[in-house]
């Protein structure tokens, strides 16, 4: 139970992580390196952030 618990708690967390990398994105005065290191997301996944958002 305690790990499904801290699955959750992970996914919520990184959940919000990709909201601070959409606002930074929407933001546009951030460097895609620069998100990476403040979210802690991959910079995969902050590209496909920007290409989904751009969509």
């Amino acid at each position: 139970m305690c790990r499904a618990m801290e699955d959750m708690r992970n996914q919520t967390l990184k959940e919000g992580m990709k909201e601070v990398a959409l606002r930074m994105l929407a933001a546009g005065k951030y460097a895609l390196e620069e998100i990476v290191n403040i979210s802690g997301l991959s910079l995969g996944e902050v590209k496909q952030l920007k290409a989904d958002r751009s969509a």
